[in-house]
């Protein structure tokens, strides 16, 4: 087992990686920017290490001040968390051409599964359902419009090695393709650094449906259910939960076992997830795969009893699984709702600043995940989310309900949050009746407020 992890990452996900390390007995090193440093991830490690100023790309981005952070500070591994260098297979091969353990997947797996075209065609190998698309990236426009003769319309254009909705456009016919096209790998190749692009058949109203895998050394792989995060806004996800309310045992186990045979394609170890998209009529179709922990990964925990930080971290230092698939039962039902220091009213801009007094939920089946406290400032320079809440429920009625209690008992004065805005999501009977797809906010939800407005 390792002897000291050094964390890659900020806030709530590093704070998470400390708090399992310490139930692990492994000393941890934090990293932080000039701007973190009254982080809690930095007050709770057993050693901190500022590796530059505010900006991502001068810190937590900066691979030489990371690298030189766990060598110095004598870590034998190091844990990417999520975002960052999690999906950088660079990153990967450094750590372990310098004998530091990479807590997640080999360089070569996350390299072959970030690359969306060629993961595309490794799931289709595998007899995994993809969505009808091209064949690889699309060099030109008459690449682009002899595909989509192909494909049909509706279609979308998605950068080859994008994610978080940055490199995606959707297209109804030929001129918004050529237009989309152009724009799409504009984007990609300033968000990514590769202008490549593919297409597939847009599914519309899809749900985002997500499987949670995790695989050992030795070619032992299981999974612990779907997640459903179809409540989203710009391709970010707001609300997840862990079981979908329409995904049935039988669907369950078809699309857990296409997850399984899609890690296995790769050889895949570590913590892993497979997105699908599914559609009205039950169909599922291969997404994505994140290489990394998610965000999300919480609802899975409370719902299977398990800690997957802690399975990582197992896997990483050469541990078997030790056990099998039909030991892995769900039990009732788990939601968690990302807060945001951001101001609905006002198009979600991001409200950073002093958190001028702050209480977190707590009760019975209510978990919060956060690294911020009464008089924290939370810094301009990073993604809006400061925390998690994750309630349990022996139903979903159950965790809903909880869900409710415990966004009302928020408290923090000096910034705008999305608090109300997730206790308005909650009320709405079509979500509390699970009818919604991945436009539900964008295109009901919201549209109605404007309307009532």
């Amino acid at each position: 087992m390792f002897q000291r992890i050094l964390i890659a990452n900020r806030g709530e996900i590093a704070l998470r990686i400390i708090r399992a390390c310490r139930e692990m007995g492994i000393e941890t090193v934090a990293v932080y920017s000039q701007a973190d440093e009254e982080s809690l991830h930095v007050h709770a490690a057993d050693e901190a290490i500022c590796i530059g100023p505010a900006p991502s790309s001068q810190s937590y981005l900066h691979v030489p001040n990371i690298l030189s952070a766990a060598i110095l500070s004598g870590s034998d591994a190091v844990h990417p968390g999520y975002g960052y260098l999690s999906e950088r297979a660079e990153f990967a091969e450094i750590c372990e051409s310098h004998g530091l353990a990479f807590i997640g997947p080999t360089h070569q797996q996350i390299a072959v599964m970030g690359d969306k075209a060629q993961a595309r065609k490794t799931m289709q190998a595998a007899g995994v359902p993809v969505v009808p698309g091209s064949d690889g990236p699309v060099k030109d426009e008459n690449e682009l419009l002899e595909a989509a003769k192909s494909i049909g319309y509706p279609l979308i254009i998605k950068a080859s090695a994008g994610g978080g909705g940055k490199g995606m456009r959707v297209a109804s016919n030929q001129s918004q393709a050529v237009k989309g096209f152009q724009m799409a790998r504009s984007e990609a190749a300033a968000a990514f650094g590769s202008d490549e692009v593919y297409l597939e058949r847009f599914i519309e109203n899809p749900r985002h449906i997500e499987v949670q895998i995790m695989a050992d050394h030795y070619g032992h792989i299981v999974h612990f259910g779907e997640r459903e995060c179809s409540l989203q806004r710009r391709h970010q996800k707001l609300l997840e939960e862990a079981p979908s309310p329409v995904v049935s045992p039988a669907l369950r186990t078809k699309m857990g076992e296409a997850a399984i045979k899609g890690a296995a394609a790769v050889k895949y170890r570590g913590a892993g997830t497979i997105e699908f998209l599914l559609d009205s009529q039950g169909r599922f179709y291969f997404m994505e795969m994140n290489t990394r922990i998610q965000v999300e990964h919480p609802v899975t925990e409370m719902v299977y009893g398990v800690d997957l930080i802690k399975e990582q971290i197992r896997v990483a230092s050469g541990a078997e699984l030790g056990y099998e698939q039909d030991t892995i039962v769900p039990v009732g039902h788990a939601i968690e709702c990302r807060i945001n220091a951001e101001d609905p009213e006002h198009n979600f801009r991001p409200s950073p600043g002093l958190i001028e007094s702050f209480h977190a939920p707590g009760g019975n089946g209510v978990r919060w995940d956060s690294h911020v406290y009464s008089g924290y400032t939370v810094p301009p320079y990073y993604d809006p989310m400061f925390g998690k809440l994750i309630c349990w429920g022996r139903d979903r009625d159950e965790a809903v309900v909880r869900m409710q209690g415990a966004l009302s008992e928020i408290i923090v004065d000096g910034i705008k949050t999305n608090v109300d805005f997730q206790i308005r999501l909650l009320h709405d009977e079509r979500f509390r009746r699970g009818e919604f797809s991945t436009k539900f906010i964008e295109d009901v939800l919201m549209k109605d407020e404007i309307v009532k407005a």
